[in-house]
């Protein structure tokens, strides 16, 4: 299995949870050990994950064939 491959087989939830994750990580990092120089570079790294996430999503397989399957839905 690719890795690309991978995200498509998700479901929509296991996708939210891969993109959160880290983001609460980081957070929970945060307040474990303080501010630092990592725990910053953490939160960035977990928001640029975020966002790729969410701008790449509509462009899987699988997100393509429902946003069809909504076209088909409206008048």
């Amino acid at each position: 299995m690719a890795a690309g491959n991978l995200f498509n087989d998700l479901s929509p939830h296991a996708r939210v949870v891969t993109a959160v994750l880290p983001f609460v990580f980081a957070v929970f990092m945060r307040l474990l050990v303080g501010n630092n120089r990592l725990t910053r570079w953490l939160i960035s790294l977990s928001i640029l994950w975020f966002a790729a996430n969410i701008l790449m999503a509509p462009y899987s397989a699988r997100m393509r064939q429902d946003i069809r399957n909504l076209r088909t839905l409206l008048p």
